[in-house]
């Protein structure tokens, strides 16, 4: 056992992610210190954001879960946020998810077996008014990564030309998400509408490539536009969270300029602290560009 951010790690020297070729084995201690290294950069991103976890409590090669609630067993000391239920009411009609607050929550959930944080667009507070619109860009079977990236700007150019501010992530996985910050002035049903509109007018063009069809067996391999993630409980991967992939490629903030030449799922847990060294977070300024919808 070991203590990080002032909590202990039991079995610091598991394996949850193995290595990635030429790469290293990532342990429970790995991705403990890699969340205390950019803690500073992380929280705002996470603060008040109500997530849902993706948990191998014995590592990548035993499987894992999705868990939405924090649960009885949550690690002590482990920050929660509730929110209501739309789909049942009845005696338990909220979820307990966990939230992070501080440093040390980031470790509680290291503890708790957590590789992936996916969290809701909405914040504590405003659970009704989400701050972020996101177009997640899946792609399809035929198209390259020089076509992703034809993608990623059309979805810019569609977004920018509604009066938002688009933002630039990685998933880590093979595609990016264009992120536009919302000032909360409306609600999941007009936002998840937006999103829509954004999405379709993008596919509209390219007909024979792109599909908003949210059924695989009618996308007819052509790259997906998912919007899926604007509604009420729905959520996206938090910045800077590692996937479950071996090596732990993150979901990585870039600038547009980097979109060129930054694979999806370029960055991991060993890269990202050097990369923040020596340049800033991409989406450090993105509450300053908040827009209502047009």
């Amino acid at each position: 056992m070991t203590s990080i951010a002032g909590v202990d790690v039991t079995h610091p020297d598991k394996v949850l992610l193995p290595a990635r070729e030429g790469g290293e084995d990532v342990t429970k201690a790995d991705l403990a210190h890699y969340w205390e290294s950019i803690a500073a950069t992380v929280l705002p991103h996470l603060a008040g954001r109500p997530l849902t976890l993706q948990r191998f409590p014995d590592g990548l090669d035993a499987g894992g879960f999705v868990q939405q609630d924090a649960g009885g067993r949550a690690p002590k000391g482990l920050h929660t946020v509730d929110t209501p239920r739309r789909e049942r009411k009845g005696a338990d009609d909220v979820v307990h998810h966990p939230q992070v607050t501080e440093t040390a929550d980031l470790v509680r959930l290291v503890q708790f077996g957590t590789v992936t944080l996916h969290g809701w667009n909405a914040v504590a507070g405003s659970l009704e008014r989400p701050d972020r619109l996101i177009v997640d860009i899946d792609p399809g079977e035929h198209i390259d990564l020089a076509g992703i990236r034809d993608v990623a700007r059309a979805v810019r150019a569609a977004v920018e030309g509604r009066g938002l501010v688009a933002f630039l992530q990685s998933t880590g996985s093979r595609g990016y998400h264009v992120v536009a910050p919302l000032d909360g002035s409306a609600g999941h049903d007009a936002v998840k509408a937006a999103a829509v509109e954004i999405a379709e007018a993008v596919a509209a063009d390219h007909p024979d490539e792109l599909t908003t069809a949210v059924r695989k067996d009618a996308r007819g391999g052509r790259t997906f536009l998912d919007v899926g993630r604007n509604a009420y409980g729905q959520t996206a991967v938090m910045p800077y969270a590692p996937r479950a992939r071996p090596g732990g490629p993150t979901a990585t903030p870039l600038d547009w300029d980097e979109l060129s030449r930054v694979a999806p799922d370029q960055h991991d847990v060993r890269s990202i602290p050097r990369r923040l060294a020596r340049k800033a977070d991409p989406l450090a300024g993105l509450r300053d560009h908040a827009r209502p919808l047009p």
